[in-house]
């Protein structure tokens, strides 16, 4: 019986941990998620089980690369970002793989500004808003300040998905799409690692840095085995091989990205205000992004507003684009072209509306008007000429014409990739492992 030659990916997200293999076509033909329960650091803060991770990364590839179907060609990875694993001279973890979430101390934010410049300063450079613990640079100075004698045992620092590749190849690499994604670490304008790094001699055990697209080790001697992906950044993979004329991604969900892989310009100290930052392709090249907390809005409005009509929370799905009820201004402080990217629907009385679908459109006219700001900051002095919307909004009626109504001289596209982050990991490897050229078909579109 022959085997179907694939590529493996491990794609893993702070919730779900997947396993998928893709075709030559890259036609996803197996997956499987799981979900670990979370373990407490030493101040009782909740984090990734880091061993169990691990055990299950190599339980995983061991199954489907002895699996009766499967001729596993080639392995690589997409991991979320702003999480460092720290390696003692033997490989091993000797600290926890700490929360990005976990609330940074402000007492080491005020001596490492003390001694490295201001936060305004500092944030240009390195093109990243303050963050705190999701500033994975801060996480190293933190470890480094409090834990002098385990930093001291430190042989290498890798980021997650970096990690996930050296536990098949034993081989500790870095690469660009971590190191540039709002971790303070790195300097833009120098393309080099910031000073203050060097100042403290991190780049001492920040590991050496691979390419995206580079084999870095063999898993039993003859399976390449890819770097491991930031995963926002390996999502924007399918769209770069896909489409050459320049392009914006709005990726939405809880929150609501705009990605311009297309705008060189260096980020403003008020760009930095509005939530402006930069991600790197898996090429090495700047990702200029704004950032709008848009969908978590429309979640607590959306059931706000069906309570209040009686309706059930996704009666919003049935309601159709009308281009005759886009003008509607709800009497609040929000108006279209203020600086602020405030929202404040939460302060309209629902009883001016006549019935849910008004209440509904003046929620997302508020809410696309703000979206417009966010993606007009990554816009803005570039050359695109499309703009793709994934995830919920691209798949909303209303906010798809309310957004093209505004950019009548751009395509605007809704667009669907399936498991974009593991698909874009498995492309970023292709003339690794496949001989076929790269399917056009990858990314479905509807034009709007």
């Amino acid at each position: 019986m022959n085997r179907e030659s694939v590529i493996l990916i491990l794609d893993v997200g702070k919730t779900n941990k997947k396993v998928l293999l893709f075709d030559r076509f890259y036609k996803l033909v197996f997956e499987k998620s799981d979900q670990f329960d979370e373990i407490l650091d030493e101040d009782g803060f909740h984090t990734e089980d880091l061993h169990k991770l691990t055990n299950w990364v190599r339980t995983s590839v061991e199954k489907l690369v002895d699996h009766k179907s499967y001729d596993v060609k080639a392995i690589h990875f997409s991991g979320y970002g702003a999480s460092l694993v720290y390696l003692d001279s033997g490989g091993n973890p000797i600290m926890p793989l700490y929360n990005y979430l976990k609330p940074y101390p402000e007492t080491l934010v005020d001596g490492f500004v003390e001694q490295y410049g201001s936060k305004e300063t500092l944030s240009i450079e390195t093109r990243s808003p303050w963050l705190g613990n999701l500033n994975s640079g801060l996480q190293l100075y933190r470890v480094k300040q409090l834990y002098p004698e385990k930093f001291q045992r430190i042989k290498y620092v890798s980021h997650l998905p970096e990690y996930l590749s050296y536990v098949l190849t034993g081989k500790f690499f870095s690469n660009m799409t971590s190191i540039g994604c709002h971790t303070m670490l790195w300097d833009f304008s120098k393309n080099d690692y910031h000073k203050w790094v060097r100042s403290e001699k991190l780049e001492q055990v920040l590991a050496p840095i691979k390419n995206g697209d580079e084999v870095v080790g063999y898993y039993k001697k003859n399976i390449p085995v890819g770097v491991g992906l930031h995963d926002s950044s390996a999502a924007l993979i399918p769209y770069l091989r896909s489409f050459s004329d320049p392009f914006v991604l709005i990726s939405t969900g809880t929150w609501c990205i705009s990605l311009n892989p297309f705008n060189d310009q260096p980020i403003t100290d008020h760009e930095l205000k509005q939530d402006v930052l930069c991600y790197m392709t898996y090429q090495g090249k700047p990702v200029k992004a704004s950032r709008l907390f848009a969908g978590n809005e429309h979640e607590v409005q959306t059931k706000r507003i069906a309570a209040f009509f009686g309706k059930p929370f996704d009666h919003y799905k049935s309601i159709k684009f009308d281009p005759a009820k886009n003008s509607y201004e709800p009497r609040i402080s929000q108006t279209p072209f203020s600086d602020d990217l405030n929202f404040t629907f939460s302060e309209v009385d629902l009883s001016e509306f006549l019935d849910h679908e008004s209440a509904y459109y003046a929620l997302m006219k508020s809410i696309t008007d703000l979206q417009i700001k966010s993606t007009n900051l990554v816009l803005k002095n570039s050359p695109v000429k499309k703009i793709f919307v994934d995830g919920g909004f691209g798949k909303n009626d209303v906010f798809m014409g309310m957004l093209k109504i505004h950019y009548p001289e751009l395509e605007v596209y809704s667009s669907v990739v399936s498991q974009a982050s593991a698909l874009g990991a498995a492309m970023s490897l292709h003339d690794v492992w496949n001989n076929n050229a790269m399917p056009s078909e990858l990314v479905t579109l509807k034009k709007y």
